[in-house]
């Protein structure tokens, strides 16, 4: 247990390293805890220690650990791939906003859904910036065009914008993906839409947090460098195939 809280102060580090190399006040940075796989026991380790932004990927471990959870001050976002029929249920467990918004035909859902409770959530709007056709995100071309639409369904307010990015050692390649996740970023701000204040760029995980911070990173989310291997691969995690994203 000792173990999450020296590897979270590790990561730390390396964020203010990175601000200060890329001229950034650290505080403009905030550390969201991937917690996929990882047990109400050690994510409470790292939320009473003050890290409270965490993040799951699947409707079904929010459901199986939000008991465990409720009691301890955190602020709860979604990460994964969201289907439709799973909004009713990201609602119930609290979660406060989605990153993962993809697509008009589930923005419009969950805004029903919210509406029908008196609610509103902030948003992401996810954009595949690495071209695979593997990965889900809106289609860079086609985001502004989704970004107008969504910001005529009062319930949602959107907040930024994130990707995945590319799996690659080489940083270059990856860095191209956060440099156009900036771009659309400024584009989306240049239409000035009421409703829409694209402030957050979420992107940025263990092995690339460093380059996503120096293309503009708000939130860097971060599982693997704190919590330890997991025994699948990211992919599994990230549903890069629409069959494993039954949860």
């Amino acid at each position: 247990m000792e173990n999450i809280l020296e590897n979270i102060a590790v990561i730390k580090k390396r964020i203010a390293a990175a601000c200060q190399r890329a001229n950034r006040n650290p505080e403009e940075v905030k550390l969201l805890l991937a917690t996929k796989t990882v047990t109400p026991e050690r994510i409470k380790v790292a939320l009473k220690a003050g890290n409270t932004l965490i993040a799951e990927n699947k409707v079904q471990e929010l459901k199986e650990k939000y008991e465990a959870l409720k009691d301890t001050p955190h602020t709860n976002h979604f990460i994964g791939h969201l289907q439709t029929n799973k909004i009713k249920e990201i609602l119930r467990y609290e979660v406060s906003c989605v990153e993962s918004v993809d697509r008009l035909d589930l923005a419009q859902k969950l805004h029903t859904r919210l509406a029908a409770e008196g609610r509103e959530m902030d948003i992401f709007i996810q954009v595949n910036t690495s071209g695979e056709e593997s990965k889900f995100g809106a289609h860079p071309d086609e985001v502004l065009t989704l970004v107008q639409q969504v910001a005529q369904l009062p319930t949602l307010h959107i907040k930024g914008l994130m990707t995945i990015g590319l799996f690659s050692a080489e940083t270059e390649k990856v860095r191209v993906c956060f440099q156009l996740l900036k771009r659309l970023q400024q584009d989306i701000f240049a239409l000035q839409l009421p409703n829409v204040a694209p402030h957050e760029l979420s992107m940025g995980m263990s092995n690339d947090l460093e380059t996503a911070i120096e293309e503009g990173a708000t939130i860097v989310r971060v599982g693997t460098a704190i919590f330890g291997q997991r025994i699948y691969p990211d992919s599994y995690y990230w549903c890069e195939s629409q069959g494993q994203c039954s949860h």
